[in-house]
């Protein structure tokens, strides 16, 4: 099974099927496929949209907190978890007969231990910790699934923002907004209002065919006994020929009129590998350069909700608009927006809306088609 934030499991799915793997069903926040260890590995290096790669260990009936420190107990822990490793418990609990929600995560940790205790004569570490192994439970109502975390800490971070700015776009978020502007490197694409530069350096590392994976070190699956490094290696070999392209991609420009923005993502896009690819500057967006002919204009303003003011802010939408019209002509934009009455002053029809969630604020991904001249 594989998680995902709300609205981004449709571009999961096109992830999944781009990787030959064989959708079983989904649901708002997951998509399950049928693979294996190895499978998980891949996964956890080539998704973008993405948070978590679990691995299926058991599927049980449960009702009650006895019959599942049985059923934990009775799973082979010892051929997975070192004695002398570390590891957590989370869990997705929705049944009648558990009041508090963290006692499922001390049974589960409790049969684990007592497992390897009982057969090894030593106990492992427990806690709080994602970095290392972890173990996720979803109990539901009569019915219970115990995971293998594969991916641990969520696959949406990346390692690269090492200096983020004011409210931050998730990088999984970023990456979705890009695949529903159909954005694949072929044309070029213009982010004025950049921040800390998360939409311009997942643009780079789709353009560029760079594995989001390819930025971190760390994975759970590193850390369990069945973990095989010379298989990992030959899938980022094959996963780095797979992905190689022939020539750079079309011009990918970032702006912000904060210069101490576009300073943390120069350092973010250098970090990633990236910075080469990104044309950076600092200017109000109104005076970012546009490209002759035709590309992509995607830019994520404040909402007034968690930063601004309203009142400015319907100014600022309104010069958004006046900046589409009468600069990007010929191009798609694309305006991700948390606040209905302020993007009403952008004054122009979205031909298309699409929902995804910034944190917990419903958004939506505006799309305006600006032809030169009438539709017509």
């Amino acid at each position: 099974m594989v998680t995902c934030g709300p609205g981004l499991k449709e571009y999961l799915q096109a992830e999944l099927d781009g990787l030959g793997f064989q959708i079983v069903e989904s649901h708002p926040g997951s998509v399950l496929v049928r693979g294996s260890f190895i499978d998980c590995m891949k996964l956890n290096y080539c998704l973008r949209t993405a948070y978590c790669v679990l691995y299926l260990l058991r599927e049980f009936r449960c009702g009650s907190a006895e019959a599942l420190y049985k059923q934990i107990g009775n799973i082979p822990w010892e051929n997975l978890i070192d004695p002398t490793s570390y590891f957590c418990v989370v869990s997705n609990v929705d049944t009648w007969t558990i009041n508090n929600t963290m006692y499922p995560n001390l049974k589960v940790k409790d049969a684990i231990v007592d497992r390897i205790s009982r057969k090894t004569g030593c106990r492992p570490d427990s806690g709080s910790d994602r970095n290392k192994i972890v173990i996720h439970l979803f109990w539901k109502d009569h019915q219970a699934w115990i995971y293998l975390n594969t991916s641990g800490v969520k696959l949406s971070d990346r390692n690269y923002r090492k200096m983020p700015h004011k409210a931050p776009l998730r990088e999984s978020l970023a990456a979705g907004m890009l695949m529903a502007a159909g954005y694949d490197g072929s044309q070029d694409i213009v982010l004025p209002m950049c921040g800390s530069g998360t939409l311009a350096i997942e643009a780079a590392l789709i353009a560029m065919n760079k594995p989001a994976g390819s930025l971190r070190s760390n994975y759970c699956f590193k850390h369990v006994k069945i973990f095989d490094e010379d298989l990992w290696q030959e899938i980022r070999r094959a996963e780095g020929k797979n992905t190689q392209k022939s020539g750079p991609p079309k011009r990918i420009i970032a702006t912000d009129r904060d210069e101490q923005a576009i300073s943390s993502a120069r350092q973010n896009a250098k970090t990633a590998g990236v910075e080469q690819w990104i044309e950076f500057d600092v200017c109000d967006f109104a005076e970012t350069d546009i490209p002759e002919g035709n590309g992509i204009v995607m830019m994520n303003p404040e909402y007034g909700l968690r930063l601004g003011e309203l009142e400015p802010l319907m100014k600022e939408y309104k010069r958004i608009g006046d900046f589409l019209k009468q600069k990007c002509t010929g191009y798609t934009a694309y305006i991700l927006t948390g606040n209905k009455e302020l993007s009403v002053k952008i004054g122009l029809k979205a031909s298309r809306r699409i929902v995804f969630y910034n944190g917990n604020i419903e958004c939506r991904l505006l799309k305006y088609d600006l032809y030169t001249g009438s539709k017509r």
